[in-house]
């Protein structure tokens, strides 16, 4: 059996990243950010993504 980590909401990439809610709302808007889920009414974000789009944009 695998292990999958639980899917993040807004509330825990902000504080993961240590960046306000709002600027992650905000870059959701401009299209800039880790990618996101919808599920629901609720985004959702994948933690091994999250650590992906870091990756890339700290390369860059």
């Amino acid at each position: 059996m695998s292990e999958f980590e639980r899917l993040w909401g807004v509330e825990e990439l902000s504080e993961y990243l240590g960046i306000p809610v709002q600027t992650i709302r905000g870059w959701r808007t401009k299209n800039y950010g880790p990618p996101a889920r919808k599920i629901g009414k609720h985004l959702r974000y994948d933690p091994a993504k999250v650590r992906e789009w870091l990756d890339q944009d700290i390369a860059a």
